[in-house]
Order: structure tokens, then C-alpha cells, then sequence
């Protein structure tokens, strides 16, 4: 089992966090109470785990952290963090995956030129854990890897903070199959996942 530290992710996590209270603490008093700029949300995913013809259904959970002072192009850029459960809709004759977890990480950029629709793109890494059953009964045997993910998607507003979310993913999970021979058999799960998000903030467009 294999779990890679991620130094830059947490160096750009603590650098957007630190850019943001830093600058909350030179406003005015009044607007000290203002709500961060985090959106949370949660969705129904279906992927296809790459092993055979299956597919896997479950659900998502996201936040989103989208500073509002970043200048010029760079506004929209923020930090997306997900973690994905699939154990729906197994069926053996299918694949033999039953079980994929994944959590990750990285970097999101939102177009914010338009008001009520809101395209994006992502880059994220992290960690999952692939399971199937053995040879015995009743034995499941599971790999883990360092999962590398690039998606997008688009948010829609519904009404007021809710908005409405359309997801894609390419994961790579590296050497999955691999045991003399590193960087073959790699997994490619790739799915779309259909959500709602609710921004504590008021999104504004440039």
C-alpha cells in the first residue's frame, strides 16, 4: 500500500488560505462577518473502473475554497478537495471491481465571466483503493494507489447560492496490474457525476 505526501498541494493550500485572512484582517469592521468564499456540495457518480465493461455507481462529496481577491486572469482559480464512494450496480458477469474510494485534491479554475453559468476545470491527486473479491469465498483483496485526476464540468444557478453541477473525471491509477514490470496495466476509471452546490457566498463575475 503506497500514500504520497503532496508538499505542493499543501504549500498552495496554505498560501491561499494565509493570502485570504491576511487580507480579512486590513478590511473594515463591518465587513469582518462577510462568509468565506467555500462552496459545499454533494452528487450521484457513474464510472467506468477500466476492468472489463462494468460500471460503478455511488456518491460525492466536494468543497471548494475560490478567493475572491486573486487579480485579473487569475480570478475563478481555487481549490477543489472530493472524495468519491462507488459500491452501487456491481455485477460480476461485468467486471470484478465492487468497490472504488478515492480521495483528492488540486487546483480549480472557474469562468466567471458569465453570471448564472459557470464552465471549469480541474487538476487533482490523492489516494484510492480498489477492491474485488478473491479466489475464496468471502475473501475481498484490494489495491491502493496514488490517483492522478483531470475533469471539468459546468455549475448552473437554480436559485439564490444553489447551484446545479455536471462533473467529469480521467483518473489514472499507475501500475495496478504491475508486478515485474512497473508502468503496465495502468487503470483509467473515468465517469460523470450529476450534483448540487451551495456557495456560502455570493459569487461575483469579472
Amino acid at each position: 500500500m503506497r500514500l504520497k505526501l503532496l508538499p505542493p498541494l499543501s504549500l498552495a493550500l496554505l498560501l491561499l488560505f494565509s493570502a485570504h485572512f491576511s487580507r480579512a484582517q486590513v478590511v473594515a469592521a463591518a465587513h469582518a462577518s462577510a462568509p468565506l468564499p467555500i462552496t459545499i456540495g454533494s452528487g450521484f457518480s457513474e464510472f467506468n473502473p477500466d476492468w472489463n465493461h462494468g460500471h460503478l455507481m455511488g456518491g460525492a462529496l466536494w468543497i471548494d475554497y475560490t478567493p475572491e481577491f486573486l487579480p485579473g486572469p487569475l480570478h475563478g482559480l481555487g481549490i477543489e478537495a472530493e472524495v468519491r464512494r462507488l459500491s452501487l450496480g456491481y455485477n460480476a458477469s461485468n467486471g470484478p471491481i465492487n468497490r472504488e474510494d478515492v480521495a483528492s485534491g488540486g487546483v480549480l479554475y472557474s469562468w466567471t465571466h458569465l453570471n448564472r453559468f459557470r464552465p471549469y476545470g480541474k487538476f487533482l491527486m490523492g489516494y484510492g483503493n480498489a477492491y474485488w473479491n478473491g479466489k475464496q469465498p468471502g475473501y475481498r483483496v484490494h489495491q491502493s494507489r496514488t490517483v492522478t485526476t483531470v475533469g471539468g464540468g459546468a455549475e448552473v444557478q437554480a436559485f439564490h447560492r444553489v447551484w446545479a453541477r455536471v462533473d467529469y473525471e480521467y483518473q489514472w491509477w499507475p501500475d495496478f496490474f504491475a508486478v515485474d514490470t512497473p508502468g503496465q496495466g495502468s487503470l483509467s476509471p473515468q465517469g460523470f457525476t450529476l450534483g448540487v452546490s451551495y456557495h456560502f457566498h455570493q459569487l461575483s463575475s469579472r
